[in-house]
């Protein structure tokens, strides 16, 4: 374990949940998205490493395995990050750096690269917060039937408890998981993610295992020597039926809203599954699988919820002219429906509303009475470069700007939202649409990896610099 003087930060170690004055502001990043360098320093296979291999899951063909290099670069970001002025910066942990396989033996050189990274945001000013898992669970353990098994919630938890100890005295705000919906159902019903499995309802066990998997690790860290502020982040959706008047789309909307939200807050909150996502999941009311005392711990087993935001959904029945679902059957057990898609759109193909985003705070603040982070907004634009050195991106300064006054006004309505977090700092993999979707506020030049920032970057630099 690396014994060289900490850096001290602006503030007091370690970095906590932001308070209620001010709106704090970030940008985020995934370890499989940028970090690259996927057989460096001991890193073991991730699901996402086998994902990519097989022919025909990623748009382009391509993989994370360079990414943005940010394994090497990361200096060069967490400039970029100081230097738009920002409070802090999201980052995620990858598993398989950590513990290769997944449980047992951990790599100390994984541990020390996180370490870099904590330590150079500290010597710049920046807040570094963690996330325990933004999907790149180590091979081995998928082999072993992955987040269908409960071992792998127990894996989880040990992993979780490492990494706090070594980068705990620096950094007191953790997530666990990242869109666990997108892990759960993604991965193990519509197979259009890592691990590329179609299973169906038994992609309900998985989310189980996951909301497990967060109560376990919460557990562990509370337990650590370092204080913390535990939270799990969701990409819940405001769920808006096309024609609510008819009770058959009714009843598709609240199917769709069971296992896009409730299935994450009704045991945080309540401490059990309802009535009506147990229709559409009677997986979960499998004892074996849902045994004693497991929703007691995930009840009550957050500090905070992170919401992530991208674009409402409205379910409709299917008919003609709707748009086809782009996620196939990641809602299993609910009827077959269509999403409905109004323009405008972004490049790719999500409604823009950012009405949906000052409902969604309002609602989640209220129904779980916690602080609320967004954690991840932003906008997949078709980016073009006018002149050498300058990436016009007004579209998207147009997108953060709607957000981030819908942001505001539940805030200033009485949400208590504590921060909001552009996606992403740079152009980087974006899951099955490869390298042919751009999220970033920072240009990344494929060949030569050199980060060229965007109209969006230096918009969101002066934002920052007006709000003080």
């Amino acid at each position: 374990m690396s014994t060289r003087p900490r850096p001290v930060p602006p503030t007091a170690l370690p970095t906590r949940l932001p308070g209620p004055e001010r709106l704090e502001l970030g940008t985020a990043t995934a370890s499989y998205q940028v970090e690259g360098a996927s057989t460096a320093d001991g890193r073991g296979p991730s699901i996402w490493d086998t994902f990519t291999a097989r022919p025909g899951t990623i748009r382009d063909g391509s993989d994370g395995s360079v990414a943005c290099d940010s394994y090497h670069r990361y200096t060069e970001d967490a400039d970029l990050v100081a230097d738009a002025g920002l409070d802090w910066y999201r980052f995620s942990v990858a598993w398989p750096r950590i513990v290769p396989e997944g449980r047992g033996r951990v790599e100390q050189r994984g541990l020390d690269y996180y370490d870099r990274l904590v330590d150079a945001l500290l010597e710049r000013g920046v807040k570094p917060t963690g996330t325990l898992y933004h999907w790149d669970l180590p091979q081995p353990l998928e082999d072993a039937g992955g987040w269908l098994e409960r071992g792998t919630a127990e894996a989880f938890a040990d992993y979780a408890e490492v990494v706090h100890a070594r980068l705990g005295d620096r950094v007191g705000l953790w997530a666990t998981h990242n869109e666990p919906w997108c892990a759960a159902y993604l991965g193990y019903a519509a197979g259009v993610h890592a691990p590329g499995r179609q299973e169906g309802g038994r992609a309900h066990r998985a989310a189980h295992h996951l909301m497990l998997g967060h109560a376990l690790a919460a557990e562990r860290l509370r337990a650590g020597e370092h204080p913390v502020d535990v939270g799990i982040v969701l990409n819940l959706a405001p769920i808006w039926a096309e024609d609510p008047e008819r009770p058959e789309v009714q009843d598709v909307a609240d199917g769709v809203d069971a296992i896009r939200n409730r299935v994450w807050l009704d045991p945080l909150v309540d401490g059990a599954y309802d009535a009506g996502l147990l229709r559409v999941a009677p997986e979960l009311a499998d004892a074996e699988l849902v045994r004693p005392g497991d929703l007691e711990r995930i009840q009550g087993s957050a500090d905070w919820v992170g919401l992530n935001y991208y674009t409402p959904v409205r379910p409709d029945l299917p008919g003609v002219g709707k748009a086809d679902h782009p996620e196939g059957g990641a809602y299993p057990g609910v009827a077959p429906f269509e999403l409905v898609v109004r323009e405008p759109v972004t490049d790719i193909g999500w409604e823009i509303d950012a009405s949906g985003l000052d409902e969604l705070i309002r609602t989640t603040a209220e129904r779980t009475g916690l602080p609320v982070l967004v954690m991840e907004n932003g906008a997949a634009c078709a980016d073009t470069v006018v002149v050498e050195g300058t990436v016009r991106d007004e579209d998207r300064i147009g997108y953060l700007r709607d957000h981030l006054a819908a942001a505001e006004r539940a805030r200033d309505a009485g949400a208590d939202l504590r921060a909001y977090v552009v996606w992403t700092l740079l152009d980087n993999f974006e899951w099955a649409e490869g390298y042919t979707k751009t999220f970033g506020i920072v240009h990344i030049d494929p060949e030569t990896q050199d980060r060229t920032p965007k109209a969006s970057y230096h918009w969101l630099a002066e934002t920052v610099r007006a709000r003080a």
